[in-house]
């Protein structure tokens, strides 16, 4: 009799889990839908880096404008601009072009224009707590990669329920690092430029031009 107790409780344990998930699926997929319908975004956040073993607290704001697989990203006073096939990085304090063929060297890092996105592949998923912010409710989806070898421990991808746009995200490292990221300002299909993503080496003679490949 204990034992069909127990295994009642780790069915009915089991198939809570397998609905939260399915739940997650599905608000996950929603949020996919509506990023793929626009023609362009533009986000304005705030970065925030913590590791107390390290005493560290980094705080920063930036902005992207994303189109498709394209991005213009400037944060902590360096400017990404990725093509679709080419990435340049732009330093100004240091006068110098790093050029590369790869969008990122880590496959774990969540690049601009995977991060309204990058959930599709390689996490279980799970609902997580709700929060009001400022009248706005918030439903979290925890994110644990299916990698037991990665470096991230979990992310927590906050979802604003009445426009399923993401409001934050923050990714919690095995190494004791936390990485916070939050919108605070979501614009979809403005008006841009046909060379916003672009590099012009003229803006920059006398830079320090680096070819990574």
């Amino acid at each position: 009799m204990k034992k069909l107790f127990v295994l009642a409780i780790v069915l009915l344990s089991f198939s809570t889990f397998a609905q939260e998930a399915e739940k997650a699926k599905v608000l996950l997929n929603e949020v996919n839908a509506k990023v793929k319908g626009y023609q362009n975004i533009g986000i304005d956040f705030k970065y925030v880096l913590k590791n107390t073993s390290e005493n560290i607290n980094q705080e920063t704001r930036g902005d992207v404008v994303i189109e498709g697989d394209k991005y213009l990203l400037n944060i902590l006073g360096v400017t990404r601009i990725y093509d679709g096939k080419t990435l340049y990085t732009i330093n100004p304090e240091d006068e110098e072009v790093t050029i590369s063929k790869n969008n990122t060297e880590d496959e774990n890092t969540i690049t601009p224009s995977k991060m309204l996105s990058f959930y599709k592949e390689g996490y279980h998923y799970a609902m997580d707590i709700v929060q009001n912010v400022n009248g706005r409710k918030i439903q979290y989806v925890k994110l644990t990669p299916i990698d037991t070898n990665s470096e991230i421990k979990q992310v927590l991808l906050g979802i604003d329920a009445q426009t399923k746009h993401i409001y934050n995200l923050i990714e919690m490292g095995k190494n004791g690092t936390q990485t916070t990221l939050t919108v605070n300002s979501f614009k979809t299909n403005e008006p841009i430029s046909k060379t916003l993503f672009t590099f012009d080496a003229n803006k920059y003679k006398g830079y320090y031009i680096n070819k990574l490949d």
